[in-house]
């Protein structure tokens, strides 16, 4: 009974959010934020999971393949592309100048990090998980792998976060 207890708890949550959100769908105005709301989960689940998809697949310059292995770049263009069918340039730098130009207090997951890592701007990038935490392919030698912005390396390097626009970027 102990265990069915939780499970009915969650059930009965998830009605009444269902419910709730069934009643403001009735309103034009909800509905369209509502429906914003999801398909913003939608694409942010997305990348988040196929970029976690990608976990310790070697690094390679100028790689953009899993089995051949990836550079930065090469990784975000293959969860934006696996994603949802967006097309971004080769480089780092070239990637930095598309989407919208974002805070880092502003970030959501997806977003794309920028850093200096060449002693030169926008020479590195990664995805945004949230928490402050990014996924990237770091350098030879070394693999797809989780981050904290707040690490001392990472911080004095950043060189600022872009949010990708679809209709941007769609080929």
């Amino acid at each position: 009974m102990k265990k069915i207890r939780p499970l009915i708890l969650f059930l009965g949550m998830l009605c009444s959010c269902h419910y709730s959100l069934a009643a403001e769908e009735s309103k034009p105005e909800t509905s369209k934020t509502l429906t914003a709301l999801k398909e913003f989960r939608d694409r942010t689940s997305d990348l988040t999971i196929n970029a976690m998809s990608l976990l310790g697949i070697k690094y390679k310059r100028g790689g953009n393949t899993p089995e051949n292995g990836l550079d930065c770049s090469g990784f975000v263009r293959l969860v934006f592309k696996n994603s949802n069918e967006t097309g971004l340039p080769r480089t780092a730098k070239e990637i930095s100048d598309k989407g919208d130009k974002i805070e880092s207090k502003e970030l959501k997951p997806g977003d794309l990090v920028f850093f200096n890592t060449l002693k030169k701007s926008f020479s590195h990038v990664g995805i945004y998980l949230g928490d402050s935490k990014f996924i990237h392919a770091p350098s030879a030698g070394g693999k797809v792998r989780i981050e904290s912005l707040n690490v001392a390396y990472w911080k004095k390097r950043f060189n600022g976060a872009r949010r990708i626009n679809d209709e941007e970027t769609k080929n």
